[in-house]
Formats: structure tokens, C-alpha cells, sequence
């Protein structure tokens, strides 16, 4: 029988460039795992992309995932432009490099290993993850002083 995981992501950043966290909660069968991190100087497309790499290498086998997300950048990127980039040498369509290559790259590599739905939820509206998630990158921007 294979797992189902429920995930939650966000990323925060306190300047853009500048202090970023991100947040994870994962949920299978209702045992809930939270964990956050953070860097002292980046951008809030990094730390999203970081809290959906993050989670997803916490999972130890292969799982069904429905990972909720309130960053188009994120979901966009890995279900439509993420094909091209590879086919065109990690180029853009203006033939410029992707930003965030080398996280764009990590994330590509571990969603291999699971079957993943990506779902867009509306940022700050009240949905529960959303803002637990959201609440623990701030906590990880806070974990830098």
C-alpha cells in the first residue's frame, strides 16, 4: 500500500533579498511533523522552493503526495516550465539562465521518487496549513538572531 502524505509549504523572506525562512508540515494519517530553516541573505523564490525540497526529502520512501502551495513561481515552474528549461539546457525561452538553477535542479531530482499532486492554495486566507506553514518560516527567519 503506498502512503499519502499531505504537505504544506511556504517560504518568507524580510526584505527581498534578505533574511528568508521556510516552513513545512507534513501529514500522514494524521501525525503531523513540522520543521523550518532559514538563510541570512536570500529571496522569497528560494525559501519557497527550499520549504518544498526540504519536505519533500524528509519523506523516507516513495509516497503519494498532495503538496499545497501558495507560490505560483513554484508550481508553475515545476509543472510547466520545468520541461523546457531541461530540454533547453537549463536556458529560459529568452535564453537567459534560470534563476535558482541549482534549487530547480534538487527539487527535479527528488520528485522522482514520489507521485505528487500540486495544489495552489490562496496565500493568507485562513486555510489552516497555509498559515501554520507560514508561521513556521517566520519562525525560521526569527532562528537567525
Amino acid at each position: 500500500m503506498i502512503n499519502v502524505v499531505v504537505i504544506y509549504t511556504d517560504g518568507a523572506c524580510r526584505g527581498n533579498p534578505g533574511p528568508g525562512g521556510w516552513g513545512v508540515i507534513l501529514n500522514y494519517n494524521g501525525i503531523l511533523k513540522e520543521m523550518y530553516g532559514a538563510e541570512k541573505q536570500t529571496t522569497n523564490n528560494r525559501m519557497e522552493l527550499m520549504a518544498a525540497i526540504q519536505a519533500l526529502e524528509a519523506l523516507t520512501k516513495p509516497c503519494s503526495v498532495q503538496l499545497n502551495s501558495d507560490s505560483s513561481y513554484v508550481l508553475k515552474g515545476i509543472t510547466d516550465w520545468l520541461p523546457n528549461w531541461k530540454k533547453r539546457d537549463w536556458k529560459t525561452a529568452a535564453k537567459t539562465a534560470v534563476k535558482n538553477e541549482d534549487l530547480w535542479r534538487r527539487l527535479d531530482s527528488v520528485i522522482t521518487k514520489h507521485k505528487i499532486e500540486w495544489k495552489w492554495v490562496k496565500g493568507h486566507s485562513g486555510n489552516v496549513g497555509n498559515e501554520r506553514a507560514d508561521a513556521l518560516a517566520n519562525l525560521g527567519i526569527d532562528s537567525l538572531r
